[in-house]
């Protein structure tokens, strides 16, 4: 007879209750671990996996805010496009520097962080660094551009909430060569002067302020100036101004037949890549911001007007006996010929007289009406921001018209004056000068017929004269068939015209038979020399000048020598005649 088995003790209602929540019934309980010690190991993975994004993203976002800050910096310090010149040479072009931020509310020691920058850069002044940096802003400028040095010795300080950010900065390889032209930007690389603030006007402020203007999205801006010439002109403008004792000087060269202007220079200077010479008064581009009185320069215009209307020849006789009384004013010629003299004489012996009387026959209307048709009595618009309106007479008066006939009276920009003797010489077209490249069907598209062609035949002949007889042949460089129109201005002091302070230019075209450029000269109160035998007036400084200045730069554009042509009646004059 076997033991009788013990009773399984009876479990109490409430962990029979327990079990059967938590695990059911008739289930495996060492699944049911494995599984659960699965479910712990995957929810301590979770809680890793989560931190370690967190780490991540904390990374990625530090980067992303410097990023958007980069990107917002960029709409203050963008790319702004190259400007080359007709040839491709870079006039202007950016590179990338780096500039000294600071995130004030990050910088644990504040005046240790100022005592290090400041020991380290010198130039960065101390006040107004504790002032940027006692602030509660998140970001705040230090100092602009600093240079790879002080990059690195300040990278070396350790300093936390202290940066750098790239910025574009603009620089000009050429330095002074066409600052005039280029102008310059501020430290923001927005332009404030120049083919700079034009282009800003163009639209790419309005880029950089969307962002859209970066290196990739812009090709160079292609002007017409060509550096060669540039370099040319304003090294011979320079003897000038040095030779003479000038207090300025300035010059132009021009394509009679686009409007292209190709060089353009005016002294004194400034360096673009020194903002702070660009201030300087006496530093302004004279050719477009100045206006003068243009002198003898003038009587082209009024006997093209004269001639174009048909009420005179060139061998019209005018009395220059004797000076022109005009009230209490009195008109005479720097060298009286004391005759009747004709009108290729008026203009090769600069007769101020003869000038006015030519004027006076068209009448006041008609004067006026011809050198508004010519440009000369509103402002001139180009590419360049900085321009100024002439100083026109509030009332036209008789006398206005005999002061104007030769030149005074009458203050221009002297772009604007090339621009209508451009007119006279290439067969009548006014065309408004540009900066920018332009072709010879688009120059056709805006020219205005402004003078018959007969009348321009007439003006090429007189200017070719004066330089093979007049006072221009020292400037009648060989082979290039130079003619031109010499002006010396008195400058008013005052109230007064000074006799011994004048203003001279010179006006040239090359060749006279075929015009392609027209070459401007000027000379701010040129001094007399033992070699002028005392004298001041343009034939002494700024004609011999422009000569210099075409013998070095005609081989430079193309425009080839030819030698032994016949004088200037025979080859223009009668030319003319045989196409008529």
């Amino acid at each position: 007879m076997s033991a009788a088995t013990p009773a399984k003790p009876i479990e109490p209602w409430r962990q029979r209750l327990i079990r059967s929540l938590l695990y059911g019934r008739n289930v495996d309980r060492a699944a049911k671990a494995r599984a659960r010690v699965g479910l712990a190991m995957l929810a301590f993975a979770s809680v890793y996996a989560l931190i370690g994004g967190r780490l991540v993203m904390f990374a990625i976002g530090a980067d992303a805010h410097g990023a958007r800050r980069a990107a917002a910096q960029e709409v203050v310090a963008t790319a702004r496009p190259d400007i080359v010149d007709r040839n491709g040479a870079i006039l202007a072009t950016d590179v990338k520097a780096a500039s000294l931020f600071g995130e004030p509310r990050r910088i644990i020691d504040k005046d240790e962080a100022i005592e290090l920058l400041t020991a380290t850069v010198p130039d960065l002044d101390e006040a107004e660094v504790r002032e940027r940096l006692r602030t509660r802003k998140g970001f705040v400028w230090l100092k602009r551009e600093v240079t790879a040095q002080q990059q690195q010795a300040i990278h070396k300080l350790g300093i936390p909430g202290i940066g750098f950010l790239r910025e574009n900065k603009r620089v000009y390889p050429t330095g002074n060569e066409v600052a005039h032209l280029i102008g310059l930007v501020n430290i923001d690389n927005q332009g404030i002067a120049g083919i700079e603030k034009w282009l800003d006007n163009q639209g790419l402020a309005d880029l950089h302020r969307a962002g859209f203007a970066t290196d990739r999205l812009q090709k160079p801006i292609e002007l017409s100036v060509d550096l060669r010439v540039e370099h040319a002109l304003r090294d011979e403008l320079l003897k000038a101004k040095d030779k003479f004792h000038a207090k300025a000087a300035s010059g132009i060269v021009s394509n009679v037949k686009t409007g292209e202007i190709v060089a353009m220079v005016s002294l004194p200077d400034f360096d673009p890549n020194n903002p702070k010479e660009a201030h300087d008064p006496d530093r302004i581009n004279r050719l477009t911001t100045g206006v003068y009185e243009m002198g003898s320069t003038f009587k082209a215009f009024t006997l093209a007007m004269a001639l174009d209307s048909g009420k005179i020849n060139l061998n019209s006789m005018w009395d220059a006996r004797g000076n022109l009384h005009y009230g209490k004013f009195t008109i005479h010629d720097s060298h009286p010929l004391g005759r009747f003299i004709n009108t290729k004489e008026v203009f090769t012996y600069s007769s101020n007289i003869g000038a006015a009387r030519i004027a006076l026959g068209q009448g006041v209307e008609a004067h006026k009406a011809f050198l508004a048709k010519m440009g000369q009595l509103t402002r001139l618009r180009t590419e360049l921001p900085e321009s100024a309106a002439p100083l026109i007479p509030r009332r036209w008066s008789e006398l206005n018209t005999v002061t104007a006939a030769f030149g005074q009276g009458l203050s221009v920009a002297p772009l604007q004056a090339v621009m209508g003797i451009n007119a006279l010489v290439n067969g009548g077209y006014l065309i408004p000068p540009t900066f920018m490249k332009r072709s010879p069907e688009e120059a056709a598209a805006l020219a205005k017929r402004v003078v018959k062609t007969d009348t321009s035949d007439k003006m090429r002949y007189l200017m070719r004269l004066n330089a093979e007889i007049g006072t221009a042949k020292t400037a009648d460089v060989k082979g290039y068939y130079v003619g031109g129109k010499t002006g010396t201005s008195e400058k008013v002091i005052n109230g007064r015209y000074a006799k011994k302070r004048v203003l001279n230019s010179f006006t040239a075209i090359l060749p006279c038979d075929d015009p392609k450029y027209h070459v401007l000269i000027m000379l701010d109160e040129p001094q007399a020399l033992p070699e002028t035998h005392g004298f001041i007036t343009s034939g002494w400084n700024a004609v011999p000048t422009g000569g210099k200045v075409i013998e070095r730069i005609a081989p430079l554009l193309g425009v080839e020598p030819r030698f032994d042509l016949p004088p200037a009646d025979r080859l223009i004059l009668a030319a003319s005649r045989t196409t008529q």
